[in-house]
């Protein structure tokens, strides 16, 4: 494949899963914890979105075909997931409930809302499908498209090592507001989801 195949992967995914936005919702989904923490829930996150997309890049559709499960239903069942999210963002009770919660016990948001739906969401799955069915047969194809891949999360991972300094700089204050804001913008995008779903089925308006 030529090069702009590639460097087009990459703006795609670059832009789907948009490492930029994910950074201050990074550092309102951990709001509270250790630098330490946070690099451990950053490496997971990264870890599972990474197989979750080589995963759907692989196998594709039938992945979710196998268990009888459309990418519409998946984009509304994750649309309503990230809906609970962002609720627990604007009513504080995220907050709350880890001050209440023995160190222990602190919920880990590694797997959701972070891998999944927010870096491997159902945009980032159907663009994989889309990008390795274009490099179909093609193992160095298939392998440079896994590799841009890699390249985006590595970025959103950087991001993510770097939220202490942007929390610093925000201030608990800088971080309340941005969190209510963010809560605000994960509802909508929410919604959006469960219309692109309804929209795939044929019951929501283009």
């Amino acid at each position: 494949m030529e090069l702009t195949f590639y460097i087009g992967a990459f703006v795609t995914l670059f832009v789907v899963i948009d490492p930029i936005g994910l950074a201050p919702l990074f550092v309102a989904i951990t709001q509270g914890m250790t630098g330490h923490e946070r690099r451990a829930i950053a490496l997971r996150a990264s870890a599972v979105a990474i197989g979750l997309l080589t995963l759907f890049g692989l196998f594709g559709e039938s992945v979710l075909g196998f268990a009888g499960i459309s990418m519409a239903a998946f984009r509304i069942a994750g649309g309503m997931l990230l809906f609970l999210t962002a609720l627990e963002m604007l009513f504080e009770r995220r907050t709350k409930r880890r001050e209440d919660q023995a160190e222990d016990d602190r919920p880990d948001p590694s797997v959701f809302p972070l891998a999944t739906p927010l870096m491997a969401g159902p945009g980032a799955m159907a663009t994989m499908i889309l990008l390795t069915g274009e490099v179909r047969g093609d193992l160095a194809g298939m392998a440079g498209v896994l590799g841009v891949m890699l390249a985006v999360i590595g970025v959103v991972l950087l991001l993510f090592l770097a939220a202490g300094l942007l929390e610093r700089a925000l201030g608990r204050t800088g971080i309340n507001v941005v969190t209510r804001l963010l809560g605000m913008l994960l509802a909508a995008l929410s919604v959006q989801f469960v219309l692109d779903g309804l929209r795939d089925f044929g019951l929501a308006p283009l």
